[in-house]
């Protein structure tokens, strides 16, 4: 074993690598991206890696693989599992014959996602095992673990590390050989690869069936582990016991119990059950949801325990939200009498309200604003998707007015305008978005004859996430010279172009243009609203971390200062000092729009 300093992600990745994984396939989402792009970056060429066009395709690549004997690895954050589902739960019943784990990142808090859903609850709905990392030292060994229970028990298997565990860093004990696994291929059998309805009743029996022995088997699970003794008993789970065990080094008042429970679901219940002997009551700490806490209330009515069981149910845990080494420390004060002074912890100042805003430069800004000055006195609803462009919806650009989940824009709208048909209704969506769930939607409007406008803002990436490649890039992540090893992905493939796209779909009218030439952007955007049926307006710009930037524009003596820079576009770019706009040449990007809308020329760029 040699040691090595790695992100969680990375140790995942380099567990799976170690496991012999075969194909790798995912989409982008924080905090899971950095696992897919570490094993394209490590990899020798004997894996196959793809960014697939969601999370479902993503799941059915790697299914098809792992029906020929490959070792398969699916990566998403917990909301790609959402749009994973139909694939997953079919796979439940039919099994896998190489073994097959499927990497759902949960985020706590949430810092970068739509929802605080829980992975172990789609664990427990599809019946599959799922496994939870409290550290990337662990998630580096338990990937390994879950890729032997996958092709034991021939079941897809969950994983799911959150954010803490996914972008947290330690030192990795890793190993320095490892062999790697040989596909056996596909071998035909229609009562093993097609889900007819009788195959499937059959299969829930022995779904049924075999979860009671892989709980009894998880009881002697490695990292299911119960130590201590006394009346009181702790029982956590992934990050959460990491910082249960730092809050109990201040030290207690009491003797207790500690149970760490790394695969929910099956339920270990034998090795619960001997946590639950003795105890008088129980305090559950996890993220996000009670499921242990549901799980020893339900062990203690199955065995008519007398044992009292606190946790978010009770309140004596946040409901929501992720967990800290402050609010365990917190908790734990007043259930085991812990030592623990505030005075004693680090003082640190309280950070300043950021809210997240559209960065300088980018070209998004100057679509809506496009979009803005040409529905100015027109009745219009604005929904909005998932990507960078949802920060439209800041002022003083206040362009998003809905925001459900990817795709959702262009349907939505769709709705919005049978509800009200004197409405001008658009739908933003992004160029990596349109491929991932935006064509459905489009589909969906020209069929049925819906007045709408489509933007799609094709920055050229896929921005919020990291810049990863997407079908209209015309780049794979396979093919990469010894200089891209890095993470730079060489151009490989023919782009797929978004405009043939939409012609082939018969719109009324598709439009290509640059939102950095801003008059060109509103006259294209009044076209559009001008006719009927669905129209698309495509405003492309390149991101600024993808784009050389330009020299930087100044303000000049011409300036009345009437603001207007300011107050309308809300660049970051942009500051007052001593009540007079100022450009911070170090943020801008020299795009030019606040050029183009300042009334008295006072913006011109630098020399």
């Amino acid at each position: 074993m040699i040691q090595k300093f790695l992100m969680g992600n990375e140790a995942i990745a380099l567990g799976a690598i170690h496991a012999g994984v075969n194909l790798v396939a995912g989409y982008p989402g924080t905090p899971s991206t950095e696992v897919l792009e570490t094993v394209a970056k490590q990899n020798d060429g004997s894996i196959y890696v793809e960014w697939s066009v969601n999370e479902k395709a993503a799941l059915e690549v790697a299914a098809g693989a792992s029906y020929a004997g490959a070792r398969t690895l699916v990566t998403m954050k917990q909301v790609g599992l959402n749009v994973a589902s139909d694939p997953l739960m079919s796979l439940a019943y039919v099994g896998v014959k190489g073994g097959m784990v499927i990497l759902s990142a949960d985020d706590p808090g949430p810092i970068s996602s739509q929802t605080e859903q829980d992975t172990r609850h789609f664990a427990q709905f599809a019946k599959l095992p799922v496994f939870d990392p409290s550290s990337p030292e662990e998630a580096y060994e338990m990937i390994q673990d879950a890729f032997a229970c996958s092709e034991k028990w021939g079941t897809p298997v969950l994983f799911r590390p959150t954010t803490r565990v996914c972008h947290g860093c330690a030192s990795v004990p890793v190993r320095e050989q490892y062999e790697k696994h040989e596909i056996e291929g596909f071998i035909k059998d229609t009562m093993r690869w097609v889900i007819f309805p009788r195959t499937s009743f059959l299969n829930h029996e022995k779904l049924e069936q075999r979860n009671p022995k892989l709980g009894e088997e998880f009881s002697a699970y490695r990292f299911n582990r119960l130590t201590g003794n006394g009346k009181k008993g702790i029982c956590t789970s992934g990050i959460s016991y990491a910082y249960t065990r730092e809050a109990l080094e201040c030290g207690t008042e009491e003797a207790y119990k500690l149970l760490k429970v790394a695969t929910a679901h099956p339920f270990p219940e034998t090795l619960a059950l001997q946590f639950l002997e003795g105890l008088d009551e129980v305090l559950c700490i996890e993220e996000l949801d009670p499921v242990l806490e549901k799980e020893l209330l339900c062990l203690c009515g199955k065995h008519h325990l007398k044992i009292t069981i606190h946790g978010k149910l009770d309140g004596s845990v946040q409901a929501a939200g992720e967990n800290t080494v402050e609010s365990v420390k917190a908790v734990l004060k007043d259930y085991l009498g812990l030592h623990w002074e505030k005075a004693c912890d680090p003082v640190t100042p309280e950070l300043p309200v950021r809210p997240p805003v559209l960065c300088a430069g980018c070209p998004h800004r100057a679509s809506f604003y496009a979009v803005k000055q040409a529905m100015k006195g027109r009745k219009a609803v604005f929904s909005g998707d998932i990507g960078c462009y949802t920060l439209g919806n800041a002022a003083p650009l206040d362009m998003v007015d809905t925001c459900l989940c990817m795709g959702a824009d262009v349907t939505m709208a769709q709705g919005l305008h049978r509800a009200e048909p004197d409405t001008v209704n658009f739908s933003f969506i992004g160029d990596s978005t349109f491929f991932a769930s935006g064509i459905t939607g489009i589909i969906n409007a020209v069929y049925n004859q819906t007045d709408i406008i489509v933007i799609i803002l094709d920055n050229s990436t896929t921005a919020m996430t990291g810049h990863q490649p997407h079908p209209g890039t015309g780049v794979r992540m396979m093919e990469q010279t010894e200089e891209e090893a890095k993470g730079t992905p060489k151009e490989i493939s023919s782009k797929i172009s978004i405009e043939k796209l939409l012609q082939a779909l018969d719109l009324t009218s598709v439009e290509t243009i640059d939102p950095l030439h801003f008059s060109e952007a509103v006259e294209a955007v009044e076209r559009a609203a001008e006719l009927p049926g669905v129209k698309a307006v495509i405003f492309r710009s390149p991101c600024i971390a993808v784009a050389r930037p330009q020299n930087p524009y100044q303000i000049n003596g011409n300036c009345i200062n009437c603001k207007k820079c300011i107050r309308e576009l809300g660049c970051p770019a942009i500051v007052l000092e001593n009540g007079m706009p100022v450009i911070e040449k170090s943020l801008c990007t020299g795009c030019s729009l606040c050029s183009q809308i300042c009334p008295c020329d006072a913006i011109t760029p630098t020399a």
